[in-house]
């Protein structure tokens, strides 16, 4: 790989592109009304100039111009064709695929595609209008109602949407006098539900009760409302969240907790059902069951399950979850209500995933990869360190026909570059075994080239 090609790489996970021209520009003085009409600026609309639409057009464009000319495969946007399972068909090509959370493989369910279709018959294909406002079906109650009795809770919503889950309730929860206290790798969507909130927002050290505990004997006081937020399996290590510590912390500071199960639901438990399960814990032990409907069901959107009074909260005024948004798409709901009886009926899949997790797991630690927090889950990193290996890897496994993603910063800490593996139930042990022999290749032959890569 060429020295541009290498810059190219280290700069597609940069937060900023060191060679581009268009993010760091001095702004532009502003014009007056006594500026003469032909000395002031030209402003732009379009916001072609936008220092991240710039970054992100110089870093893309560039690198996809790179990729064309080397005759490599670039790795992002890449469509793939037909169901995104244990191997999928991307660029033509079919591949062993550790790129897609459906970890039980429900997309490739022929109960859930029936379910979908039929769906579609009865509702259309939107139910085109707002749950509160003539938006609402059976199906939306049915599914609720189901996801009420896995978590023993009163009620659930679903909605269309896993991101805006997150950042809706968040939003809806707190505000200006009160506090969010993250765990440090928490996704995303929480971080922008708390600054659509305005709450202030502080992270303990990751997974760790006794820094939570440090930070809320120092700050509890001073806030009206406190919420704890983690996940149950971390989406970028892999690891399981240490819930009943950070439990017994919050409630002795009461705080609520909400926890988004995103990638533990289906995964954790004897029969898939979450940390709820895991753990075996009440209903209420924790104030809010977030999850998503993508993941393990194989569907789309996300629910919450809680209290009634809370969940007629978030249906009757929490812009952005019922109100002010459109209903689930019918196929969606059905999809995933099918996934759960499938789930219910065949624990195997489960057991499947679990000995596929588990082995993939030992058998990368064993070729001695870096798996940091991993502990055995559907998802299990091989930590490169710098952000160049990383992609660099993902490209040349491409050309092996594996497909897994490279995660750097600012999605991870920086020199926490990654591969990051997503294991499925009908993945083979020697499917498993191949994609780590080539990695493991892979990484040798770019060691023998340059050296250490981490």
């Amino acid at each position: 790989m060429t020295t541009d090609a290498r810059a190219l790489a280290r700069s597609l996970m940069s937060k900023h592109d060191p060679g581009g021209n268009g993010a760091t520009t001095a702004a532009t003085p502003a014009a007056t009304a006594d500026t003469p009409a032909t000395a002031r600026p030209v402003l732009r609309t379009d916001f072609r100039d936008h220092p991240g639409v710039v970054e992100a057009t110089e870093k893309w464009a560039r690198f996809d111009t790179w990729a064309r000319g080397a005759g490599v495969i670039n790795p992002y946007y890449l469509p793939h064709e037909g169901v995104s399972g244990p191997v999928t068909r991307f660029a033509g090509r079919d591949m062993l695929n550790f790129s897609s959370f459906g970890y039980l493989d429900l997309a490739a369910e022929p109960r859930v595609h029936a379910a979908a279709a039929d769906a579609i018959t009865r509702y259309g294909t939107s139910a085109a209008a707002v749950r509160l406002v003539a938006g609402e079906l059976p199906l939306y109650g049915e599914l609720e109602s189901e996801i009420a009795r896995i978590y023993d809770t009163d009620a659930a919503i679903v909605t269309s949407s896993g991101f805006l889950t997150n950042a809706a309730a968040v939003a809806f929860l707190l505000g200006k006098r009160d506090i969010a206290v993250c765990d440090s790798l928490i996704h995303n969507s929480i971080v922008s539900g708390t600054e659509w909130a305005g709450c202030k927002r502080v992270t303990f050290r990751h997974n760790d009760p006794e820094s939570l505990e440090a930070i809320l004997s120092m700050s509890r006081r001073s806030f009206e409302r406190a919420m704890v937020l983690v996940e149950g399996v971390y989406s970028m290590d892999g690891d399981i969240v240490r819930l009943p510590e950070i439990i017994e912390v919050a409630r002795k500071y009461d705080c609520s907790i909400m926890i988004d199960e995103a990638h533990s639901f289906g995964v954790l438990g004897e029969r898939g059902l979450g940390v709820r399960e895991h753990f075996d814990l009440p209903g209420d032990a924790v104030d809010v069951w977030m999850g998503t409907l993508s993941k393990a069901l194989g569907s789309v959107g996300g629910y919450l399950a809680a209290n009634r009074e809370l969940v007629d909260g978030f249906k009757y005024s929490a812009s952005g979850l019922s109100m002010y948004t459109a209903s689930p798409a019918p196929s969606a709901a059905a999809a995933a209500l099918e996934g759960l009886a499938v789930l219910h009926d065949q624990p195997d899949r489960v057991a499947a995933l679990r000995h596929n997790a588990q082995y993939f797991h030992r058998r990368a630690g064993e070729l001695g990869f870096d798996t940091g927090n991993g502990q055995g889950t559907p998802i299990t990193p091989i930590i490169t360190g710098a952000d160049e290996p990383a992609v660099r890897a993902s490209m040349d496994l491409l050309e092996h026909n594996v497909m897994a993603n490279a995660i750097g910063h600012p999605v991870v800490p920086s020199g926490e570059a990654r591969l990051r593996f997503f294991v499925n139930c009908r993945h083979t042990e020697q499917q498993l075994d191949h994609a780590l022999d080539t990695v493991r290749q892979v990484f040798d032959g770019m060691t023998t080239e340059e050296g250490p890569q981490s």
